[in-house]
């Protein structure tokens, strides 16, 4: 019945009303993990008798909301952070969600995991919100995957090197069959392939394919494998097969016109995303078609064509 609820919810127009809105809405996924909606994005929360795991914390103006929904599935301590990159609205809530929803014992401190390259990145970058982010994460990991027993399930952490950043994660929470992607799949736009932060189309296609390759589809294609997106709706596998088939045909497009000298204006004059743009362009906001167009191109052109 949760689940029925939640595929009447994802409508275009109730998906729209759910994330125009300042709140954080709490939806169940399956087994022990929910899925929250929020301004910043999307959380992953796994919970049981041993506390909670949240992957992604959102921003740290968003935490107290971010607490709020998660103290409508459980009332126990964070023991497990997982940040799936570096970016902001993935990892700024960190200090201020584990202040209100951390244990005060020392033993039951929190662990904040992510790959080494965010915090290398972190540490490198100039700004007093970027330092205080690194000072938030206590354990990074380099070889893939982390894996942890918690709540009686295997928590899998496996890097994506090179597709949104080169500090990319992707978490597998085995016994609920539900998989936390990050920005390596956002299925209401164009992917962000972050080029100074290590970022590359052809490793997020890589990215995508290790999804594919860790879902199983359920009984039409629908269900089994549930993918939690860093931005936009509650997927399956079908929805990923979907979005890593668009990503190939533009980067096929793309790479054919580099192969033939384009410059990047006349890619762009090409309009090589112009039968997917109803679906995932847009003219203004964070990241545009434009944007995604030039990160692309950049990312395949190696011989320098301008």
């Amino acid at each position: 019945m949760k689940l029925l609820t939640f595929a009447i919810l994802c409508g275009s127009c109730a998906w729209g009303q759910v994330q125009s809105q300042d709140a954080v809405h709490v939806f169940p996924v399956q087994g022990n993990v929910s899925m929250l909606v929020g301004p910043g994005g999307n959380t992953t929360v796994q919970m049981g008798k041993e506390g909670i795991v949240v992957v992604d914390t959102q921003t740290a103006a968003a935490a107290p909301q971010v607490m709020a929904a998660i103290r409508k599935l459980s009332e126990a301590p964070i023991i497990w952070v997982i940040n799936t990159s570096l970016d902001a609205d993935h990892i700024s809530g960190n200090e201020a969600l584990l202040r209100l929803g951390g244990s005060s014992e020392a033993s039951l401190r929190a662990r904040v995991i992510t790959h080494e390259n965010v915090l290398n990145r972190l540490v490198a970058a100039a700004g007093q919100a970027r330092v205080a982010d690194a000072a938030s994460i206590n354990d990074t990991y380099f070889r893939s995957p982390k894996d942890f027993l918690f709540n009686g399930e295997a928590v899998m952490v496996y890097h994506m090197p090179a597709a949104h950043t080169d500090g990319d994660s992707i978490v597998l929470f085995r016994r609920s069959d539900v998989i936390s992607s990050g920005d390596i799949f956002t299925p209401d736009h164009y992917p962000v392939i972050d080029l100074a932060n290590g970022g590359s189309v052809q490793g997020l296609l890589d990215g995508l394919n290790r999804i594919l390759e860790m879902a199983v589809a359920g009984k039409y294609q629908e269900g089994g494998t549930f993918v939690i997106p860093g931005h936009g709706r509650l997927c399956d596998e079908a929805d990923v097969v979907e979005y890593r088939d668009m990503v190939t045909i533009i980067r096929d497009r793309i790479q054919d016109m580099v192969k033939k000298g384009m410059t990047l204006e006349q890619v762009k004059a090409a309009q090589p995303t112009m039968d997917y743009d109803p679906l995932y362009g847009a003219t203004s906001g964070p990241w545009t078609t434009d944007q995604f167009v030039e990160a692309a191109y950049r990312s395949l052109n190696t011989r320098g064509i301008k």
